[in-house]
């Protein structure tokens, strides 16, 4: 039986429990939940047990060997000791799975923390003697789909609620950057205070999003093919590039489009159903493709995701030299205009 998955969330709680293990590697892409885990780490120990039983090491500056003789040490006036080295992943793998001998047998008074912040850990005996013997967490990067519900976690911990278009503004703000969107909320929550609705006014005031003038209302109005406004939020974007890149507003059309198809597809086509198939979160966020659903159809759509596809080579300098806000007001105009004529 495959062993169960460690998450940022049951890893918290049972290192909250005292249910340690010996060794824990934290690697991946993902470097917020890989710092938020050191910290719970340190803070295993008192204040005064942290000045000789609170060990932070730097793995280019420091050996194996030497690694595994000071957690082969006994910790002073206290029960455990913890050794925490960092940026492991700025060493040869060959090294750094030198301490697989150490981990194979640790000793259980210490804690060693391994960081590999920004990749992911090499080396297949040291892989192997931590899945033997500790905890292998890997911290992968917040995907699109998956950043809805972690905005949600994270605006429910501060003791806040939020707006569906609160929550499609954050999330088209911020992206998939994790610490800067708990940055951005922590801010949200000094402004509103706790127990607060954080709406789309409040995004506005507080992060410098426009309310009207952000990928959300696009794709809204993309969606019943409200031309006007399309064009005028192209307008803002363009002479607002820095706030507004178009890298991330032709993933959002490309988002949309897919899961409109999806949508189109799919066996049942109950709200319930639709919500299902789409992984939405409320009822509310479903109505923009109830209203796609009637004024577009799927041979259309096919059009669109390979006119995204096209837009996106061809911003990137394949096979034109057009001004990046020209190819994407050219792409606007054939989404709303897209006549769906696919030839097999």
């Amino acid at each position: 039986m495959a062993a169960p998955t460690v998450t940022f969330d049951s890893l918290s709680r049972q290192i909250a429990a005292g249910q340690l293990a010996p060794v824990y590697l934290l690697h991946g892409e993902e470097g917020y939940y890989i710092d938020k885990l050191v910290e719970r780490f340190e803070n295993l120990l008192t204040e005064e047990e942290k000045e000789f039983n609170l060990h932070v090491l730097y793995a280019p500056e420091v050996e194996p060997g030497a690694v595994a003789d000071l957690c082969m040490q006994y910790p002073m006036m206290a029960d455990r000791q913890v050794v925490i080295l960092k940026e492991a992943q700025a060493v040869a793998s060959a090294k750094l799975n030198q301490l697989h001998r150490y981990v194979s047998a640790p000793a259980s008074t210490t804690v060693l923390v391994i960081c590999c912040r920004g990749a992911q850990a090499k080396g297949k005996e040291l892989l192997a003697a931590v899945r033997a013997k500790g905890v292998n967490f890997e911290s992968k990067k917040l995907s699109e789909s998956n950043a809805p519900a972690v905005i949600g976690d994270f605006i429910k911990a501060k003791g806040l609620k939020a707006e569906p278009k609160a929550m499609e503004m954050l999330r088209d703000y911020v992206g998939t950057d994790l610490s800067r969107l708990y940055n951005e909320i922590d801010k949200l929550t000094t402004a509103l205070g706790a127990g607060a609705t954080v709406t789309a006014e409040a995004v506005e005031q507080n992060i410098g999003m426009s309310k009207d003038y952000n990928n959300f209302e696009l794709v809204d109005a993309i969606a019943v093919k409200d031309a006007k406004k399309v064009f005028t939020i192209a307008e803002y974007f363009k002479a607002n590039p820095k706030n507004n890149p178009l890298v991330v507003s032709a993933a959002t059309l490309f988002a949309f489009f897919a899961d409109l198809l999806a949508a189109f597809y799919s066996p049942d086509k109950s709200d319930s159903g639709l919500m299902s198939e789409l992984k939405l979160r409320s009822p509310w966020q479903l109505r923009r493709y109830r209203a796609a659903m009637q004024l577009y159809n799927p041979f259309q759509i096919i059009e669109i995701i390979a006119a995204i596809r096209r837009y996106d080579a061809m911003s990137k300098g394949v096979g034109s030299r057009q001004a990046d806000h020209q190819l994407f007001r050219d792409l606007l105009f054939h989404i709303i205009t897209a006549p769906g004529d696919i030839r097999f």
